[in-house]
C-alpha cells in the first residue's frame, strides 16, 4: 500500500509535464474551445477585481514618475495640472484592456475566470468595437452596475456594454 502511495507522484509529473509542454505549443487566442455560455455576474466581477489591482498598481508607477516634474509635490488638486493627470489615468486603463483584449481576447484577471472577449461571430473583436468596449463598460459599471445586471434581463445575458459594442464574454478553456 505504500509503494502504490510512493510511486503516483511520479506517474502523475511526468503526465503533468507532456500536458504543460502541450499547453506551451498553443496560442490561448487560437486555441481554445469556449463553450458560448455568457459569464455570469461572479466571473465578471471577479476578473474585474484582479484586473483593476493591476491597472492601480500602473497608476502608482505612472504618479511616480510625474513626481520629478513636480519638484516632488503631490498633483495638483485643480487647474491644467489635475486634468491633464485625471486624462492620462483614465487612458492608461483604457489601453490596458483594450491591448489585452485585443492582444489575447482577454486580460489577465478574465485568464484567471477563463473569460474571453469575442464579437458576434465568435472571433477577436475589431479594435472599434474593443474601444466601445470599453466606454460603455466604464459607463455601464459607473451606474451602480445597472448596465451589467442588464443581463439579466436580455434573453442572451448580454450586459449594457455587451450589447452596444457587438461583444460578448463568454466562458472558455483550453483544449
Amino acid at each position: 500500500m505504500i509503494c502504490a502511495w510512493l510511486k503516483w507522484p511520479w506517474r502523475s509529473r511526468s503526465k503533468m509535464r507532456s500536458s504543460h509542454a502541450k499547453r506551451l505549443e498553443r496560442t490561448p487566442s487560437m486555441d481554445t474551445q469556449t463553450t458560448s455560455k455568457s459569464a455570469g455576474l461572479i466571473r465578471r466581477i471577479g476578473a474585474l477585481f484582479y484586473d483593476w489591482i493591476l491597472v492601480v498598481a500602473l497608476w502608482f508607477v505612472e504618479t511616480a514618475a510625474l513626481l520629478p516634474f513636480t519638484q516632488g509635490e503631490a498633483l495638483p488638486e485643480h487647474g491644467f495640472g489635475h486634468w491633464a493627470h485625471q486624462a492620462l489615468l483614465a487612458l492608461t486603463a483604457l489601453g490596458f484592456f483594450v491591448y489585452f483584449w485585443r492582444r489575447n481576447g482577454q486580460t489577465l484577471g478574465m485568464r484567471a475566470w477563463r473569460l474571453f472577449v469575442v464579437d458576434e461571430a465568435g472571433h477577436t473583436p475589431s479594435l472599434n468595437n474593443l474601444l466601445r468596449r470599453a466606454l460603455w463598460a466604464a459607463l455601464s459599471w459607473g451606474l451602480a452596475g445597472l448596465g451589467v445586471l442588464a443581463m439579466y434581463i436580455d434573453p442572451q445575458r448580454r450586459a449594457l456594454q455587451d450589447r452596444m459594442s457587438g461583444t460578448r464574454l463568454i466562458v472558455g478553456r483550453l483544449k
